[in-house]
């Protein structure tokens, strides 16, 4: 059977990660950051489009590697209206969606139309997305919010919460379907996902404005002084919304959205930011311990994942916490970039059918 060759795309709100597959082999890997000032001259996370693309399309030429031998492109999807778990084609009601935001605005929007704008180089290819940030697998209950104005949504980072979840279950001898976990992606957004029998059946809407607040994220806000000062004239409506994405937590405390240089920071004593960086991982712990009540205490195991999980001093802090609760595992960066990979090789080989966005 031919190899076949899969570049994936997956933009973070800090970062944009490429990588080219061999079918189940990597043969090229770059995480490209972007500083909070690299980004803050665009106002919508679509005006970066162009940017991030030219980035990618030089990376690949720097690395020499000819993109004509492409045949699919597998990009993180982003926020499009609630689907089920799967791998959709990038069509035009797809791009739509995301180009104009009409489900929200998200870094994750960008890898969708990135891929779909670069197969357009390339004769036969296909642009893909990959369980999406909007997989929505909620029990009825979760929904309700307090008022019927409202209703909980599932925006979680799918794609790694449940690549970390068979990963485990699998190192322990498991399938995913028969284990109860409780997940803690920790990026740029954080994302606390109660996983029941391969169901994720709560989870912190962490996009803008629930649960932990993260380098990035205001995460939960006082309600009613939020209202205030939404109605106070001193911040537009943007202004607010960027207040609560994009420009909360590290960034409106310590004016950076780097967890490395936070940690320098304290290692050169700034008591400061190590009550920030504590703040945030106390409130990891009360999300984790909000999803054990979910799972009736029948929890097989707590996973830590993402960029964050490689910093001790936060990871020690949230087991110092939840300990108690279940084993601790602990799974530093993400496994996007393969499962993304994956995805799309089984949909090349036809082992898994290929679903529309409609």
């Amino acid at each position: 059977m031919s190899k076949k060759i899969i570049l994936t795309i997956n933009p973070g709100s800090t970062s944009t990660k490429i990588a080219l597959y061999s079918s189940n082999d990597i043969i090229f890997l770059k995480n490209i950051p972007h500083s909070f000032d690299d980004l803050n001259n665009y106002a919508r996370i679509s005006d970066q489009f162009k940017f991030r693309k030219d980035i990618i399309l030089k990376e690949l030429k720097d690395a020499h590697i000819d993109i004509s031998t492409i045949q699919a492109i597998v990009a993180r999807g982003g926020l499009l209206k609630p689907i089920s778990s799967g791998v959709y084609e990038v069509n035009d009601k797809l791009r739509h969606d995301l180009i104009h935001g009409i489900h929200g605005q998200h870094a994750s929007n960008l890898g969708g139309l990135i891929a779909a704008d670069i197969v357009k180089l390339i004769p036969g290819a296909k642009a893909f997305i990959a369980d999406p940030v909007v997989v929505d697998e909620l029990d009825p209950i979760a929904r309700i919010s307090g008022h019927p104005e409202f209703q909980r949504i599932s925006i979680f980072h799918a794609l790694n919460q449940k690549a970390i979840a068979r990963m485990h279950a699998l190192a322990v001898g498991k399938t995913y379907e028969e284990m109860n976990l409780i997940v803690a992606h920790l990026g740029g957004g954080i994302t606390v996902g109660a996983h029941k029998n391969g169901r994720v059946i709560d989870v912190n809407q962490g996009l803008d404005g629930e649960g932990p607040f993260s380098p990035e994220r205001s995460g939960t806000l006082p309600v009613g002084d939020l209202v205030r000062l939404c109605f106070s004239g001193k911040y537009t409506r943007d202004e607010i919304l960027r207040m609560i994405t994009g420009q909360g937590g590290y960034v409106a405390y310590l004016g950076t959205n780097s967890a490395f240089e936070i940690e320098q920071r304290i290692n050169k004593g700034d008591d400061n930011a190590k009550l920030i960086q504590e703040a945030m991982a106390y409130q990891v712990s009360k999300e984790i311990g909000a999803m054990s009540a979910v799972l009736d205490g029948k929890v097989d195991a707590i996973l830590l994942t993402g960029g964050l999980a490689y910093n001790k001093s936060f990871v020690n802090y949230v087991k110092s916490k939840v300990g108690y609760i279940a084993t601790i595992g602990v799974y530093p960066g993400e496994d996007e970039m393969r499962s993304l990979a994956k995805n799309g090789l089984m949909v090349l080989e036809n082992e898994i059918e290929l679903k529309i966005y409609e």
